[in-house]
């Protein structure tokens, strides 16, 4: 029967993917000249497993090309030759051409030949520039031959192979370490069926063959540890030069390998641990867990890893819920009016359990930020050599966690700050001298949870925001009037208008403005806001406040005659009665009342929403909740406050299109559905 290998290669992607970001990584982090074994050493693993896993499912171009990374990088880790910038910065440009390489696959499109060329040959070159394996390929092979060898004869290995019984139940194949072996040299395979028990008691999982193994040519030992390593603690094995005491070669009676080979390319490959790759106990404690999307385009969103602790605590808050369910039967089928507490314990244990399953499920979804932060090391680390700037990153509560969507999304908008402030922000080397600065820059990447929100803090100790230039440059292209009285806060909030940059030049880094509207729209997208704290001289702080998740919101819901709106909890301030000396009304822009010593614009919101049933519409009647939104305060008047509440969150533009003033929707206990604001986009549409 033949297995379609296909149904695997997602697995094998998502694999591969996760190892190019600890390849990257682990660059990044090489000291130059000495070489740290336990960095090197995983750098090294998580090529080799890739190299196995695409030659596996017959990605040729992405296991030679990988081949090449390895051989690189094997010298560094034998200390053959030392850690170089320019090595390292060869080491990151192919780390790039893989990931190209793979996401081609993987959509179905062509690879780019003439780039992975282009990155084999710096490989190459470096390779041969090192003094390394490549440089002088006859010159060490002659001495290899001397030292180990009689004149005449050729170099070769004597393997024994004798795996332990329950080996091929963590997914290694023999015949997989046995292909590796036969491009390494010429190999001879020979089978020891004597630990073959009788046929009616073979377990087909165990292994009851063992194997010795004759492999010439020019081959280094630790060539061939390399390929058993993963599979080191599931086997016995001893490796000893291949001469007897004559210096002949000890000739086997040889199977031929290639039948062997044939045959494991019709059997399902497993997935769970390759003879290529390190049986990661992870990996068991980690399962993945598939959605339906099918989409190329939402591949990221495809599938996610989950702790199986997660998956404990929801079996378990399933089984309390049955309980319940089983318990309330029980009740109504035999209900009497004397079993109404009974009745009433039951609900409540319901309602409890309810909760709880909620906050399991959504606590699925929650991934640690460092899926965001991981990819800023390599972008500080090419930006500053790009601009000629000395900056170090520091990455704070990598482990936060909050929603997959969110983490999805965040991506870019951080991108585009972090792109700022080492452009904008951080001064030239020198000019931090000249300011009596350290050479080096910071930048702090920080998260943390705060009440029910995740903020996220980019910090730089730059030269900070000039308030005046912010000021001129906004009259200049006439976003403000020249007699505009701005705050602190709403100057600094200038750079996130269209077309605003204060670039001297442009760059392919910055300075066209036309990022910074961009991540406060997405911003608002993902349901939070953005905020600047600057010290001239000093550096910026940019933070942004979001939601936890996007799926569940508490929210305090409010009467406006007879519909519900439901304001997120996080957006209110205060609510109260106002009397008729606080209130103003401006000739042309409305109504506005006094709170300690501020005025906030009043939103009617029978007026905006066209509420003819609203029983309220004097001032003095109803109740005005103080809210916030960017940065922005105004005060909902509204007919009465009903209750606080979560609510699960339908996207009103997917199901209907688009309304402004409103984020989103959510269906309540009794059917009916509830309208959630949108705080910002209310106080727009009051302004209009």
């Amino acid at each position: 029967m033949s297995i379609d290998m296909a149904q695997f290669h997602q697995v094998f992607f998502e694999e591969s993917f996760e190892g190019l970001d600890a390849m990257e990584s682990g660059l990044l982090n090489l000291d130059m000249g000495d070489v740290d074994d336990e960095v090197i050493n995983t750098i090294f693993r998580a090529a080799h497993s890739i190299k196995g896993g695409s030659g596996t499912f017959g990605f040729t171009a992405v296991s030679d090309f990988t081949h090449v990374m390895e051989t690189l990088l094997d010298e560094m880790r034998d200390g053959r030759r030392q850690v170089t910038q320019a090595a390292v910065n060869v080491l990151l440009g192919s780390v790039d051409c893989l990931r190209e390489m793979l996401t081609a696959i993987q959509d179905d499109s062509d690879i780019d030949v003439e780039t992975v060329s282009e990155h084999q040959q710096a490989l190459e070159k470096e390779l041969a520039q090192g003094g390394g394996a490549l440089a002088q390929p006859v010159e060490v092979a002659a001495e290899v031959v001397e030292e180990s060898v009689d004149p005449g004869a050729s170099p070769g290995w004597e393997i024994a192979f004798s795996p332990h019984l329950g080996m091929l139940r963590t997914g290694n194949d023999p015949v997989r370490i046995f292909r590796e072996l036969s491009e390494l040299g010429d190999l001879e395979v020979t089978v020891d069926f004597r630990g073959m028990p009788s046929l009616n008691e073979i377990e087909p999982e165990d292994c009851h063959l063992s194997w010795k193994l004759i492999l010439k040519g020019d081959v280094q030992e630790s060539e061939i540890n390399d390929i058993f390593d993963w599979v080191e603690d599931e086997c016995d094995m001893a490796i000893s030069p291949l001469r007897d005491e004559n210096g002949d070669y000890i000739e086997a009676q040889a199977i031929d390998v290639e039948p062997v080979v044939e045959a494991v390319k019709q059997q399902p490959t497993p997935v769970a641990a390759k003879a290529d790759a390190p049986t990661d106990v992870n990996k068991t404690t980690k399962p993945t867990v598939k959605s339906d999307s099918k989409s190329k385009d939402n591949k990221s969103s495809g599938s996610i890893r989950v702790d199986t602790s997660k998956i404990d605590t929801l079996i378990n808050m399933v089984g309390e819920l049955v309980i319940t369910q089983s318990m309330l039967s029980l009740v109504g089928e035999h209900f009497e009016i004397n079993k109404l507490d009974q009745l009433k314990n039951g609900l409540s244990q319901l309602e409890r359990h309810t909760r709880e399953l909620q906050e399991s499920v959504m606590n699925i979804r929650m991934l640690p930020i460092s899926f965001v932060f991981s990819r800023f090391p390599r972008l500080v680390h090419d930006l500053s050599t790009k601009l000629g700037k000395k900056i170090d990153l520091k990455l704070v509560g990598e482990q936060t966690e909050v929603d997959k969507t969110v983490v999805e999304l965040l991506s870019d908008p951080l991108v585009h700050l972090v792109r700022n402030s080492l452009d904008h922000g951080i001064e030239m080397p020198a000019e931090r001298l000249a300011a009596g600065k350290p050479e080096n820059g910071t930048v702090i990447l920080e998260a943390y949870h705060r009440g029910g929100n995740i903020v996220i803090e980019v910090v730089d100790d730059g030269k900070g925001l000039d308030k005046e230039k912010l000021r001129a440059k906004a009259i200049e292209k006439g976003l403000i009037e020249e007699d505009a009285i701005l705050t602190d806060k709403q100057t600094y909030e200038l750079i996130f208008m269209p077309g605003f940059s204060t670039a001297e030049q442009l760059t392919d880094v910055s300075g066209r403005g036309v990022g910074m509207d961009v991540v406060r729209r997405n911003i608002q997208t993902l349901g939070g806001n953005i905020e600047i704290i600057s010290e001239l001289g000093k550096g910026s702080t940019i933070s942004i406040h979001l939601p936890l998740t996007l799926a569940i919101l508490d929210g305090q819901s409010i009467a406006v005659g007879d519909e519900r709106f439901i304001v997120p909890l996080g957006s209110i301030i205060e609510s109260l009665n106002i009397t008729d000396d606080q209130v103003n009304k401006v000739a042309g822009k409305g109504e506005t009342f006094l709170l300690r010593d501020e005025y906030l614009p009043i939103v009617r919101m029978h007026e905006i929403f066209q509420v003819e049933s609203a029983q309220r519409t004097n001032l003095m009647d109803g109740l005005v909740v103080v809210v916030e939104g960017q940065g922005v305060r105004c005060g909902l008047f509204v007919d009465d406050l009903l209750g606080q509440q979560q609510v699960v969150i339908k996207s009103l533009e997917a199901n209907y299109r688009k309304v402004e003033g409103v984020s989103g929707a959510t269906i309540l206990g009794d059917g009916s559905v509830a309208l959630i604001l949108d705080i910002p986009g209310l106080v727009r549409l009051s302004n209009q």
